[in-house]
């Protein structure tokens, strides 16, 4: 069998969300299944940020996906052409996009359908491209894969789609994550907030991450807890400038921009509390994350975040200000809780693996093929 990919979110020097689900996904299933050839089609030249293996072949497709106009010519025009020149009898999309216009299996990996939910959210040219055309890739899918149990209901009820329709696989954690010792914290403190202690916040900065509400809260609880910083990990989602940063808070709240793998989980294991509150969110990996290095986590209790974190953290209304303060108050007042929090979440962590979810997806992406045959 010969499979195509949509590799175009394998951007080594700046991987997000999709990214890292694709990489993690993608070294698995191509080193564990020599016997298939695999075609990962990019955007523009890039390294592979893993061992390419003989069978795997690498296309370049003009022209680079910077635009909603540029994604429709790389999926209905240039991606088709590109299917039959290389022979490929089947199409795996790890960001859920998909080809109109061919007539081969696709399969599509939707993360979630946030922008059904809150189409402002985004830029306008944006968010109808994707309010229009993924009810179509949905229908057009041969089988859909999700990443959480939360969005598989959701595409059920949004795009009346049957569920035997959708697969949900959780997403693994990098084994990278794991607790630090206590002079490892103290080092990373000293580069990131001169020593301080801090609260953690990790994902891109796009209104549904709710930023703003954790920084009006952690202003709120400043001086409460003087010794303790605000950390946030993570690079713009869209131009738009939407945050506001209290003046008196500019030597207490550190901006660190997207960060390689390997700072990132040293960032993680020295952090004191580790808080997250989406308004929507698919899965929530940096949960996991934070599991695996055993942080205390503060969680918006919506969506997925419950169905990922259990008993693993403690849970506020994300669009409460006043829930999310009350919150990181009682976790930054309680060292028990915390510690309770910790040794759960290292367990949890367990939970999840890449190499389970890598081979769940490629027993879907093997099944929709042996179908169609």
């Amino acid at each position: 069998m010969r499979v195509g990919i949509n590799a175009r979110n394998i951007l080594p020097t700046k991987l997000e969300g999709f990214g890292h689900y694709s990489v993690e996904i993608i070294q698995r299933i191509v080193k564990n299944h020599p016997e298939h050839q695999f075609v990962l089609y990019f955007d523009r030249k890039v390294e592979l940020p893993f061992e390419q293996t003989k069978n795997v072949e690498i296309i370049k497709v003009f022209p680079p996906t910077r635009h909603p106009l540029l994604w429709i010519l790389w999926f209905e025009f240039a991606l088709p052409k590109r299917f039959k020149k290389d022979k490929i009898d089947a199409f795996w999309s790890p960001d859920g996009y998909l080809s109109l216009r061919s007539s081969i299996p696709q399969i599509a990996t939707i993360h979630d359908i946030n922008f059904e939910h809150y189409p402002a959210d985004m830029p306008k040219l944006v968010s109808n491209y994707f309010r229009y055309f993924f009810p179509k890739f949905s229908r057009k899918a041969k089988h859909i894969i999700t990443v959480s149990e939360y969005s598989k209901k959701d595409l059920v009820k949004t795009y009346l789609l049957p569920e035997s329709k959708i697969t949900a696989i959780h997403n693994g954690v990098n084994e990278i994550y794991k607790p630090l010792y206590e002079d490892e914290k103290s080092t990373i403190k000293n580069q990131i907030t001169n020593g301080r202690s801090y609260i953690l916040f990790v994902g891109s900065l796009h209104p549904r991450k709710n930023v703003q509400r954790l920084i009006t809260a952690f202003d709120r609880i400043s001086r409460e807890f003087p010794l303790i910083d605000l950390v946030i990990v993570g690079s713009a989602m869209w131009k738009d400038k939407f945050l506001q940063i209290p003046t008196k808070l500019e030597n207490r709240l550190h901006f660190t921009g997207h960060l390689p793998l390997t700072e990132l989980a040293k960032v993680m294991g020295a952090a004191d509390v580790f808080a997250f509150v989406p308004y929507f969110e698919g899965f929530g990996i940096p949960l996991v994350e934070a599991m695996k290095c055993g942080i205390p986590i503060l969680s918006a209790k919506t969506t997925s975040l419950p169905e990922v974190a259990h008993d693993t953290a403690i849970y506020c209304d994300p669009f409460s200000v006043d829930d999310i303060t009350n919150s990181l108050r009682l976790l930054l007042q309680n060292p028990d809780l915390r510690r309770d929090l910790s040794q759960k979440g290292i367990q949890r962590s367990q939970y999840f693996s890449w190499d389970k979810s890598a081979d769940l997806v490629w027993q879907v992406i093997k099944r929709q093929f042996s179908e169609n045959n």
